[in-house]
């Protein structure tokens, strides 16, 4: 993978609109913002798109492009992948598709999570790769971009948190922490969702039947299961501090946790 490409691609498409003063202020919708341009290949180098280094990829790129906006000042209404649908097509066959023959594929459980997280979109500092780094190398490093994204309603709040690395390669989990400043002091309900290998995955769960083309009821029904959305642990309170709230995950290398925060 090279998001930096993509964020490349994005940062000269800002640059340009903001150039023309006429425009800088129009509403801008980026209308296929995916790592490449051919939705209709399949197979081969193309095959990433059923498991989670897409999922993991599309968090970090579509959080990335906010704050880009943020430094063109851009205002920026949303940007949207081009995905397809291919009907009677084989299994996993690694089109650009959101779903495989009905059944949902990990990158839909990420639009899934965008979708959950409403409000304000609030600020979010750290990381081991800062905007330039980013978009001139992609994440090539040792480390992985282990970054958040954040929204902030009356009653609750959201962190989106992804562990992406440019290279397909198995690696330890993260512990990660987080310090997250502004909740009311109290008890707080918090919901974590997860994608990754074993959660909200339907593409490892073909893989371990044995990849058939040709399932039965019964196996198309599990696959269905899990290609839904997964909480990841059961739901529990947690005490917000007056200043900040620490939360900590351990997040595996292609894994993308959100973390719901709500409170009366």
């Amino acid at each position: 993978m090279n998001i930096n490409l993509q964020l490349q691609s994005i940062a000269k498409g800002f640059e340009i609109v903001t150039s023309f003063p006429e425009f800088r202020n129009l509403p801008v919708i980026i209308g296929e913002s995916d790592p490449e341009g051919c939705a209709a290949c399949a197979g081969g180098s193309y095959a990433y798109r059923n498991g989670t280094v897409y999922s993991s990829y599309q968090a970090a790129a579509f959080a990335k492009t906010y704050q880009l906006a943020d430094f063109y000042k851009v205002n920026l209404t949303g940007a949207v992948t081009w995905a397809f649908e291919f009907e009677g097509m084989s299994w996993f066959a690694g089109f650009r598709d959101l779903s495989t023959n009905g059944v949902d594929k990990p990158v839909l459980n990420i639009y899934r999570m965008f979708g959950m997280m409403s409000g304000k979109r609030v600020d979010v500092s750290g990381g081991e790769y800062d905007m330039k780094t980013m978009i001139d190398k992609g994440v090539k490093g040792n480390n992985p971009d282990i970054n958040a994204f954040a929204s902030k309603d009356k009653n609750s709040a959201a962190v989106m948190v992804w562990n992406y690395h440019d290279n397909d390669l198995t690696a330890p989990a993260t512990n990660t922490e987080l310090e997250i400043y502004g909740l009311p002091t109290g008890k707080i309900l918090v919901q974590e969702y997860r994608i990754d290998k074993e959660n909200s995955n339907s593409f490892e769960v073909w893989k371990n039947m044995g990849s058939p083309q040709n399932p039965n009821q019964e196996q198309i029904t599990e696959l269905e299961k899990a290609g839904q959305l997964k909480l990841y642990t059961s739901p529990g309170y947690i005490n917000s501090g007056k200043e900040k709230t620490t939360y900590k995950i351990e997040l595996p290398r292609q894994g993308v946790s959100l973390l719901k925060f709500s409170w009366n």
